[in-house]
């Protein structure tokens, strides 16, 4: 599996919920989240994925320790299982 079908099915997720998953993309701020999760009753999420098994790289966990320090809420999801996980906590499907 790659980063684009885990991604994929976080986007197909995140839509059967009633959400938006927004492609984040920062001009000059490389290693932001691939994606803002924007979930019913305001909930939002930046999540980073990943190919399974595949770890962030330290532009990446910069830019997480940014959001993270800012009070964000930040996931990285390398699989399938991973968003069916974060969908249940985030959407409480």
């Amino acid at each position: 599996m790659k980063e684009k079908d885990v991604e994929k099915y976080l986007r197909e997720r995140v839509k059967a919920a009633g959400g938006r998953a927004y492609k984040f993309i920062s001009p000059g701020n490389d290693g932001v989240p691939d994606r803002v999760v924007c979930l019913p009753g305001g909930r939002v999420f930046f999540v980073e994925t990943k190919a399974p098994g595949k770890e962030t790289t330290k532009l990446q966990d910069l830019q997480i320790n940014r959001l993270l320090d800012l009070g964000c809420a930040v996931h990285v999801l390398d699989s399938k299982e991973q968003v069916d996980v974060f969908m249940g906590r985030a959407a409480g499907l």
